[in-house]
């Protein structure tokens, strides 16, 4: 049995990849409503820092800091995973290890987890979570993306313009 051994930085900010067991699948996109409830719910619970956040249809991708003292990310997830796949009452192919520990087999088990560390490495991360629906081909430009954090930071003035797609002075575009 393998044991994953993860960083316990109280009050980090952490990066993360989450995604469905069955790769291809729209799930995340189609049922949008109930993940932003699943997420909202579990932050009232466990308070955190959403810093970025996009989803696309079979994973997600996103930046939280959480509050000082407090290092259990591992189990918002829990949480968020449980409340969602209950909302949405799928159930995906299971093992049978899955189903010895009650899972539904619609996560994939584990997700991955980077301890952010600096300036540089934070804003890499938030901008990796607003190309990345354009590096994988769904859409043309970051802000068209519909489930992205990009929108509440291009309101906040934080976005620029080579991410907004706006051209403000002939500097980008054709």
């Amino acid at each position: 049995m393998s044991r994953t051994l993860r960083p316990r930085a109280p009050g980090a900010s952490v990066f993360f990849t989450v995604a469905l067991a069955g790769r291809g699948s729209d799930l995340l996109v189609r049922e949008i409503g109930r993940l932003r409830e699943a997420v909202a719910v579990t932050r009232r619970e466990r308070p955190f820092a959403i810093d970025a956040f996009v989803v696309m249809p079979d994973h997600l991708h996103c930046v939280w800091t959480l509050p000082e003292g407090d290092a259990a990310y591992s189990v918002r997830w829990k949480d968020i995973k449980t409340r969602f796949t209950k909302s949405v009452g799928v159930v995906g192919p299971r093992s049978m290890s899955k189903i010895a520990k009650g899972e539904a087999g619609l996560w994939q088990r584990r997700f991955w987890e980077h301890h952010i560390r600096g300036e540089a490495d934070f804003t890499a991360h938030v901008r990796y979570c607003w190309i990345n629906p354009v590096k994988h081909g769904f859409v043309a430009r970051a802000v068209d993306c519909p489930y992205s954090s990009i929108h509440r930071d291009m309101a906040r003035g934080i976005v620029g313009p080579e991410w907004s797609g706006i051209i403000t002075d002939g500097a980008f575009g054709e």
